[in-house]
């Protein structure tokens, strides 16, 4: 019998609750019962099999994420009007490579990055609303509160649909750490 084999509708609590041990059994062994290498809880992905990126070969996420760093550290050695532009520069390539990380995991089911990739559509609306009130003769304090409600408007749906997506390509499972 497979082990992704899904108990019928109306099946008793004892054959869902196997179904499940044997789905969480198939996570930490192999189809020929042997272990697939280091102990994981089950249910929890090892680093070996993270999805790769699109790019695969080249180590474009890597090398991204040393730019920013190296822009981070260049930002405290220059001095002038570089040295926030870098600093900032550094900042959001570093929360690209995270999203972008996070994105692909979530994606495929490897991991749940649900809340994060949710709060980065809530970061976007509320950039947004006070990019387009900026002009605005609103108070400044309307204008976040403004900003607040976009943020919100955007995190609630994502996240629903975000966690919906995920459970689908995880087989199931709500989070996987």
């Amino acid at each position: 019998m497979p082990v992704t084999d899904e108990p019928p509708r109306g099946s008793s609590r004892a054959a869902r609750d196997a179904a499940r041990t044997r789905r969480a059994r198939a996570l930490a062994t192999g189809d020929d019962g042997t272990r697939r290498g280091a102990a994981a809880p089950p249910g929890r992905g090892r680093a070996e099999d993270r999805p790769p990126p699109p790019w695969a070969p080249v180590p474009l996420t890597e090398l991204v994420a040393l730019l920013a760093l190296i822009l981070f550290a260049g930002s405290f050695f220059v001095g002038g009007v570089r040295a926030p532009i870098m600093f900032i520069a550094a900042g959001v390539l570093g929360s690209l490579v995270g999203l972008e990380l996070a994105l692909r995991e979530h994606l495929t089911g490897f991991r749940s990055h649900t809340t994060l990739l949710a709060l980065g559509a809530g970061v976007v609306a509320m950039a947004g609303t006070a990019y387009g009130l900026r002009f605005a003769s609103l108070a400044p304090l309307a204008v976040l509160a403004l900003s607040l409600t976009a943020g919100a408007a955007a995190f609630t749906p994502c996240f629903v649909l975000l966690r919906r997506r995920f459970r689908r390509r995880s087989g199931g499972l709500s989070v996987r750490y």
